[in-house]
């Protein structure tokens, strides 16, 4: 069986032949800061609306939550969808929604190689959550949002079949692909070390910019100090195994207020995450590598809860940051310097979304409906 170096997710191929490090100075119309899904979407609007974009990034292409999570695509925001409506009201919960569900369907028209739409679980630990399912359920039929009833294998809760799972690593390197052959530079091995109105210092060099998107998920607080106290970093970690025969999971599935997540690759493999709640105060960290409390834990969910007896393959862990309101940030932090994520664990769908938001916004094309949207909603919390 092929081994793979500690801390490597389940997506990883080995295959990537890396970006080289920016060394000079450039100039530009924008700069992202960032190579997730969120930076890269940004990059791929701000080259639409015929704008020059640069993109960096301290580590590699989806080097950190970005390709490493567990693979779901979920519409909604990091709060189940009844109590969006419960925070925002109708409307509005309804709106955003509505906005992921329409992010998800471009994201299955730009790298469909990488993304299965075969919907979601989510399935209740015990009467009280099973309770809760059951509200989430209303509340998506009330608006007209694709979600049924389930009790299956699995154990009972709601399905939502607007839902998928995809390689997140195999998408953030298409998409980056796609803007290498488009003529946009991009630099790994990158960090911000200095970013201001008009300028991001470099070790290698300057980029001298108008504007600046700063679209990183966890530590962002430490890149963007402002936004201390309202984010804060959490380690989350996962584990992976070899295909699993004596199991069937055709959905991804989030169990236990989706503290726990897991779904069967197309291979038979099992990718599996959670336990963040009991690892303590110790997975408030910036530290990204896995821990021995949270895998143990991992582990015997794996064998006790999930039958799997396959061999383990992987054991990795990413930075995350969230906040008190699960309402992702999206916001103007200095003059010229936008900054998006603090997505909540559930920042594949919406990031996209909100790198395309603020591209625009940097972009100059002022306040639209959506955008201004999103901005007021945000400061609700």
């Amino acid at each position: 069986m092929k081994t793979y170096p500690a801390n490597t997710p389940v997506w990883e191929d080995l295959s990537w032949p890396g970006l080289p490090a920016l060394e000079g100075d450039l100039e530009t119309d924008v700069c992202v800061v960032g190579l997730g899904g969120s930076g890269l979407s940004a990059l791929r609007e701000l080259l639409e609306l015929g704008e020059r974009a640069v993109g960096i990034d301290a580590a590699t292409v989806a080097g950190g939550a970005a390709g490493r999570n567990g693979g779901f695509l979920l519409a909604g925001l990091a709060r189940f969808y009844h109590e969006s409506v419960a925070q925002l009201g109708r409307e509005r919960a309804r709106a955003v929604y509505q906005a992921t569900l329409e992010q998800l369907e471009r994201m299955g028209r730009e790298t469909p190689e990488a993304i299965r739409r075969v919907g979601s679980l989510r399935i209740a630990e015990g009467e009280e959550e099973y309770r809760d399912c059951l509200e989430h359920l209303r509340a998506l039929q009330a608006d007209a949002f694709p979600a049924e009833p389930y009790d299956g294998p699995e154990g009972r809760g709601i399905l939502i079949p607007s839902d998928g799972a995809f390689n997140p690593l195999l998408r953030c390197r298409l998409l980056a692909q796609g803007l290498l052959r488009e003529g946009v530079a991009l630099f790994e091995r990158t960090p911000a070390l200095e970013i201001g109105s008009g300028m991001v210092r470099t070790p290698g060099g300057s980029i001298r910019c108008k504007k600046v998107i700063v679209a990183v998920d966890g530590g962002l607080e430490r890149l963007l100090p402002e936004l201390a106290g309202r984010v804060r970093t959490a380690r989350l970690q996962m584990l992976a195994t070899a295909p699993a025969p004596e199991v069937s999971f055709p959905r991804p599935v989030y169990y236990r207020w989706g503290y726990e997540y897991w779904q069967q690759l197309p291979d038979g493999r099992i990718a599996l995450g959670g336990f963040r709640d009991q690892g303590g105060e110790a997975e408030w960290t910036y530290d990204a590598e896995p821990g021995a409390e949270v895998q143990g834990r991992l582990e015997r969910f794996l064998r006790d809860r999930l039958g799997v007896r396959a061999e383990i393959t992987h054991r990795w862990a990413a930075s995350v940051a969230y906040t008190g309101t699960g309402w992702p940030i999206l916001e103007e932090v200095r003059p010229d310097v936008w900054a998006i994520g603090a997505y909540s664990g559930t920042g594949n769908v919406v990031g996209a979304l909100l790198g395309r938001q603020a591209a625009r916004l940097a972009a100059g094309y002022g306040r639209g409906r959506a955008e201004q949207s999103w901005m007021e909603w945000g400061m609700l919390g």
